[in-house]
This record gives C-alpha cells, sequence and structure tokens, in this order.
C-alpha cells in the first residue's frame, strides 16, 4: 500500500503519516510579558488578596453583614484560583517527553476548569446564604461594610491590573482575572448596599445584594466554562469547520477523495487534523501532501497535521473505512 510521510523538519520516511509540528497561525499576536515578571505579578496579586480576605472577614463578623463575608469568601477563591493559575502556567512550560507526548500545555485548559467549577459553586451556596438572610435579615454595620468594601475594590482592580496582559494570552490566567473582575462589581454592589442600609437601614439591602453578586458570578462562570470543556473533550475550534476543511483538502490537484477527517484543539494556541487522503493513481505522493499541508496552513492557520496516503486500488488504511467518510 503507498504511504508517505512528510515532517516539517524535511525528513522524509515509507511510513504512513504526514506530520506538522507547531502552532496553528491563528493570529495571537499579543506583548508576551517575560515568564518571570508575569509570575511575579501573579505572587503579588495572591499575597494582596490573601491580606484582603483576612480584613473583610474580621469586618463581616463585626459589622453581620453577610455581603461583605460573602465578598472575603470571593477574594478567597481569587487566591486559590491564582495559586492554581500560577502552579499550571508552571507545569504547562514543561517539554513533552515520553509520557506527555504533546506536552503538559493542558495543565492550564483544566486549571481553568477547576477555577470555573469553583465559582459556580460559590456563587451556588452565596444564593442559599442570601435568601436565609431575607427570611430574617439580621442587624448589619452599614458603615464598616461601605469601608471595607471600598477597600476591596481598590485591592480587586489593582490585582485585575497585575493580570490583565497574561489574561490575554491565557485562558487560565483569564479565569483568575474574571474572578477578579466579578469581585470588583460585587464591591461596587455591596458599598450600593452597606450605603443604604446606613442612610435608610433597609436591611433587605444586604441579602438582595449577595443575589445579586450570586448572580453575577454564575452567569460569568456558565459563559466562560464552556470554551474550556470544549478543549478538553477534543472539540473543534469554535472558528473552524471540519466540512470547509475537508472540502479545501478534497480540492486540491491530485486529491481524489478525504475521509477519516478529525479537526481537534489541543489547547488555546493549538489546532491538529488527521485525515485519509485518497489520492489519484501516478501522483507523487510527497508532494500531493506537502501542497496539502501548505493548503491547510494558508487557509486554516493549522500547521499541526497528519495525513495517511492512499489510493482506490490500494483501498483504506484503516479498519473498516469507505471512501468518502469523514
Amino acid at each position: 500500500m503507498p504511504h508517505d510521510h512528510d515532517h516539517d523538519n524535511g525528513h522524509t520516511h515509507g511510513q504512513g503519516h504526514a506530520h506538522g509540528q507547531g502552532d496553528h497561525g491563528h493570529s495571537h499576536r499579543h506583548a508576551h510579558l517575560p515568564e518571570g515578571a508575569g509570575d511575579r505579578n501573579v505572587a503579588v496579586a495572591v499575597l494582596v488578596n490573601v491580606a484582603l480576605t483576612v480584613a473583610q472577614v474580621v469586618g463581616g463578623l463585626l459589622s453581620g453583614s453577610v455581603a461583605l463575608i460573602a465578598d472575603a469568601v470571593h477574594n478567597l477563591s481569587d487566591a486559590v484560583a491564582l495559586v492554581i493559575a500560577l502552579a499550571a502556567r508552571r507545569i504547562a512550560r514543561r517539554p513533552a517527553d515520553a509520557r506527555m507526548s504533546f506536552g503538559y500545555g493542558r495543565a492550564e485548559i483544566v486549571a481553568a476548569l477547576v477555577n470555573y467549577t469553583v465559582l459556580i459553586v460559590i456563587s451556588v451556596w452565596l444564593g442559599y446564604e442570601a435568601v436565609v438572610r431575607l427570611l430574617d435579615p439580621p442587624e448589619v454595620a452599614g458603615g464598616i461594610v461601605v469601608v471595607l468594601a471600598a477597600l476591596a475594590l481598590v485591592i480587586d482592580l489593582a490585582t485585575a491590573l497585575l493580570t490583565w496582559r497574561l489574561a490575554k494570552e491565557s485562558t487560565n490566567i483569564r479565569a483568575a482575572f474574571l474572578h477578579n473582575l466579578a469581585d470588583a462589581g460585587s464591591s461596587v454592589a455591596v458599598i450600593v448596599g452597606g450605603a443604604l442600609i446606613w442612610a435608610f437601614d433597609w436591611r433587605l439591602a444586604d441579602p438582595l445584594i449577595t443575589l445579586l453578586i450570586s448572580g453575577w458570578i454564575l452567569w460569568h462562570a456558565l459563559s466562560e466554562i464552556g470554551p474550556v470543556i470544549r478543549i478538553l473533550m477534543l472539540a473543534a475550534p469554535p472558528e473552524l469547520e471540519a466540512a470547509a476543511l475537508r472540502r479545501a483538502i478534497a480540492a486540491e490537484e491530485g486529491v481524489a477523495d478525504v475521509h477519516h477527517l478529525h479537526l481537534w484543539q489541543m489547547d488555546e494556541r493549538r489546532s491538529s487534523v488527521e485525515a485519509h487522503l485518497v489520492l489519484e493513481e501516478g501522483v507523487d505522493f510527497t508532494d500531493a501532501v506537502r501542497r496539502v499541508k501548505a493548503r491547510v496552513v494558508e487557509e486554516f492557520g493549522i500547521s499541526h497535521t497528519t495525513f495517511e496516503t492512499e489510493t482506490r486500488s490500494s483501498g483504506c488504511a484503516g479498519t473498516g473505512c469507505r471512501t468518502g467518510e469523514v
């Protein structure tokens, strides 16, 4: 059975695959922070959030504000999220080895999934606590709430500033960054609630604000967790369609058909495609594969490719193949 195995590094072997190693070509042109500087920013953000959490818990206990304690718990989750993000960031830098031939880049995707799942759990817990307080609104010292929530707002914005550049490059860091943005919104809500309690003694404001915080976190986490799950489930990149890719490959001169096509997102920066190419009789396999690879890179920005070559007379290399299937 005719085969062609072509690597980007130029080596040609008599095997049945053509590999192109590298990141996919979608534009990810960010001004990257040096790795050390990025890690230091995240570490500083962790320390700041831990200090804020302690201050808010103490203030919440003294004032009787469940909203302030809720914000403290969320700030603690921010610190934990940043620790997880930092650890995953370090793991993801490890080079590929025999056990992890694709490398450790998905460590950051797993960390993002953990952080968004934690956000969902926290939002449900906060909603429960708010309902309990609605049934029996407690006394709340509104002045303390306003002061500490204002402090939290400043720190949340500072933490977000420390990580916003990294968040452009990494789903993992973006999950932690969005924790802080959600906290900043929460702090604004708590300030408004504390002011209403202080000015009008409207005790229902505290649990109502807590419900708003809960709903904000839940909506935010659910909207962001979907793309993370897609990557872990080996889904195709959302901006690409396997059918369009198949048509483009089949349109290349010398390609009679394409089947067993699989397109998936390896991590947030790399996509991969593999397929069986049915080539016309007499076509040079190495040349055909290289032309297909060039077309896939040019039109879809994917340079990590594996192609099995065959002809109609040789039959399909896979078990149970049928010409024309995807």
